[in-house]
């Protein structure tokens, strides 16, 4: 081929590529509608993954550390000191260094979580960050009137609870460890991690009182 021909193909081949998702997305995605087509996947069956993961997989690394300090006041001292240190004490996995806070919610004090500048936020302990967390909007309102956000995800605070916003950066992000329910009194701790939610974790919800069944 010549080099005239090998640059115009060169070029083509730039043109074609130019319009399609990065490769790693485009792989994805073809190798999952090749298993759909051939019955090997249902057809929903990753996004029903990734929404379960977000949901509920993810969140449990920080919710076993939310339920050992409910359970352990020395650990909940040391996870007030030295967040990172306790994380890696129960969570090995999760490395020592690894930059996140925990701020403890209280009858009189209600936190919340925010990256006003970007999305920050801690993957290794909340699973995968939720869609609202990472709009202009939710990063703008958390900061300027975070009542009224936390009013529409349903969590109406006392005029006497004092909300804290925490912004999160690349240095530093936190999570919210949130008052033990009552009515949880000699509960096992995997128990009480089940009622852990990541939206409580990120401060958009407060009450975490466990559902009567009703019987």
């Amino acid at each position: 081929m010549s080099s005239h021909h090998s640059e115009k193909a060169a070029h083509l081949h730039r043109e074609l590529h130019s319009h399609l998702p990065p490769d790693p997305a485009l792989r994805l995605k073809a190798l999952e509608t090749v298993l759909v087509r051939k019955g090997f996947l249902a057809e929903h069956a990753v996004d029903d993954w990734l929404d379960d993961y977000s949901e509920n997989v993810g969140p449990m690394n920080g919710a076993r550390v939310i339920a050992r300090a409910w359970t352990d006041p020395d650990f909940a001292e040391r996870l007030a000191d030295d967040s990172p240190a306790a994380f890696h004490a129960l969570i090995p996995t999760i490395d020592k260094g690894y930059p996140i806070v925990a701020v403890f919610n209280g009858p009189q004090v209600h936190n919340l979580i925010v990256c006003t500048l970007c999305s920050c936020y801690p993957l290794g302990v909340l699973g995968m960050s939720p869609s609202w967390y990472k709009s202009v909007e939710y990063r703008a309102r958390a900061v300027r009137d975070p009542r009224g956000v936390l009013a529409e995800f349903g969590t109406t605070l006392p005029p006497g609870v004092d909300v804290r916003v925490w912004d999160s950066t690349s240095d530093r992000r936190y999570m919210v460890v949130p008052e033990r329910p009552r009515g949880t009194d000699g509960w096992s701790e995997e128990a009480l991690a089940a009622l852990v939610t990541r939206n409580s974790m990120i401060g958009t919800v407060r009450d975490l009182s466990p559902v009567a069944d009703g019987s």
